[in-house]
């Protein structure tokens, strides 16, 4: 099962930008590496020229001890056992779940497919990963986290002897998360090579025998995992001391009206009967299990999913929301939690991804194309996007430049109320604490803010306040001094 893998003095040139500079280092067999680089730091892009999505300008790639030949493309690379799961899914939403884990590998009797069998495999890579579903099910009905365990599930069924997770528990819960920790220790058992990607620096420091940290396209260090602190990674990342992540709380807004106030919101299936309000100058928390229906209320709340009850108020005005567009229109907008799927439209340029959500500022009647490059980069500069071009497409930056954008986009029309879905999914530590700071100036500056994470320290960390739901309720709703790890797992659990 074991492989070896070599870089040596690999660079890569997206036209005029170089985004590698002679990147060299050895992975030997069976350990779990942590690779670890704030966002466009360059790992993604290595990755994929070591799982053949890419090539290199210049360098070579050396697996068991043979130099991989230019263009075999994925394809060849997982034929030596290379396998990526990406950040981003790769899945075909219309097929079903066996038709996804073997496109491209499909088992044959004779000149048919032998669809029996490809379903047995596919039971017995689910059940690896601990997703008790029909391989029949269309990919599309599935959750977030259950797609990222179909990702996993379909790099096993490929026999993967160096496996490379980017972001793998971006997603999952506590328990799956544990599952998936316990199938690393297998696989590592096996001989298998593990690249482990995370911004979660706790895991990285838990699951990984050595750590490679990149930045500005260059490694910057390699040391055991056990000789380095999570502080001494971040500041690794970053290239300098990084300051505490979370800015100091502002004290909770104690009066005025609230700017929304929602009653008694049913979304069948998901929520029921559902009420919170948030102040100007507040950030309200959600937190919750996966499925717990937090996403899929504020869905609700826009007209993205079909409600069944309920009342909102905003700035104290009953309003009828059907669509985000009018709920853009009242000052609510939503940052979703899918920026690839329903944030962002990737293949389009920046400046129609910024500007898109206010388009009656720039069209009286024509498109002014010379005002949204304007309003665009001074949103590069206000938010930090990092970019070597302004015209270049959204899928050109990096997942936490991409993750700026969008939040650039839902506050460009300039909102009294922003939701932001799980708003440092997939983002380094560096780029998260700009972002928290970004959501304290939010409420410095009078918006009222409702975060919905899975991560619990955020929500700590950011809030004033915490909801937790459980099972489509609302359970309770914490702030100082029950605001606490231990507290919001109780409720979410239901062992409180």
């Amino acid at each position: 099962m074991s492989v070896a893998v070599e870089f040596r003095n690999v660079t890569k040139e997206f036209g005029p930008v170089r985004v590698l500079h002679g990147v060299g280092f050895a992975l030997q067999p069976g350990r779990v590496y942590g690779l670890l680089g704030e966002n466009g730091a360059g790992k993604s892009t290595l990755m994929k020229i070591l799982a053949g999505y890419e090539s290199p300008t210049t360098g070579e790639v050396v697996v068991d001890g043979a130099v991989r030949a230019p263009g075999g493309g994925s394809r060849a690379a997982e034929a030596q056992g290379i396998v990526l799961i990406h950040q981003e899914f790769n899945l075909a939403d219309d097929l079903t779940i066996a038709q996804n884990i073997f496109l491209g590998h499909e088992i044959k009797k004779g000149p048919f497919l032998d669809d029996k069998a490809m379903r047995e495999k596919t039971r017995e890579a689910l059940a690896q990963v601990g997703l008790p579903l029909d391989p029949d099910t269309r990919v599309r009905k599935l959750i977030v986290a259950e797609k990222q365990l179909v990702e996993i599930a379909r790099a096993l069924a490929r026999n993967a002897r160096l496996l490379i997770m980017d972001e793998p528990t971006a997603t999952l819960t506590p328990g799956e998360t544990e599952r998936l920790f316990a199938l690393m220790a297998g696989l590592k058992a096996a001989g298998v090579t593990i690249i482990y990607i995370s911004h979660k620096l706790d895991e990285v420091e838990r699951t990984t025998d050595e750590v490679v940290v990149m930045r500005d396209g260059l490694l910057v260090a390699r040391e055991p995992t056990a000789s380095v602190t999570r502080r001494q990674m971040a500041n690794l990342m970053v290239g300098r001391e990084l300051a505490d992540l979370f800015p100091p709380k502002l004290p909770a807004p104690q009066d005025g009206a609230p700017a929304i106030k929602v009653r008694g919101l049913t979304v069948p299936g998901w929520a029921e009967d559902i009420g919170f309000e948030v102040r100007r100058g507040e950030i309200l928390g959600f937190a919750g299990l996966v499925g717990a229906g937090r996403t899929e209320l504020f869905e609700g709340l826009l007209g993205l999913r079909p409600r069944s009850a309920g009342t909102v108020e905003l700035a104290g005005k009953p309003v009828q929301l059907k669509s985000p567009r009018d709920a853009a229109r009242h000052g609510l907008t939503y940052l979703s939690e899918d920026r690839k799927g329903k944030g962002l439209h990737v293949h389009f340029g920046l400046r129609p991804n910024l500007t898109l959500m206010a388009l009656e500022r720039y069209a009286k009647p024509w498109l002014n194309p010379v005002a949204e490059q304007a309003a665009l980069r001074g949103a590069v500069q206000e938010f930090g996007i990092r970019t070597g071009s302004l015209d270049v497409r959204a899928s050109s930056l990096s997942g936490g430049n991409q993750q700026k954008l969008a939040l650039a986009k839902v506050l460009h029309p300039g909102p009294s109320v922003v939701v932001l879905d799980e708003p440092t999914r997939g983002v380094d530590v560096g780029a998260k604490r700009e972002i928290y700071h970004l959501v304290q100036r939010l409420a410095e500056q009078g918006l009222a803010v409702v975060v919905i994470s899975s991560e619990l320290m955020e929500l700590i960390g950011l809030c004033h306040r915490v909801a937790v739901m459980r099972a489509g309720r609302l359970q309770t709703t914490l702030q100082e001094p029950n605001l606490t790890e231990e507290e919001l797992i109780a409720h979410a659990t239901g062992t409180r």
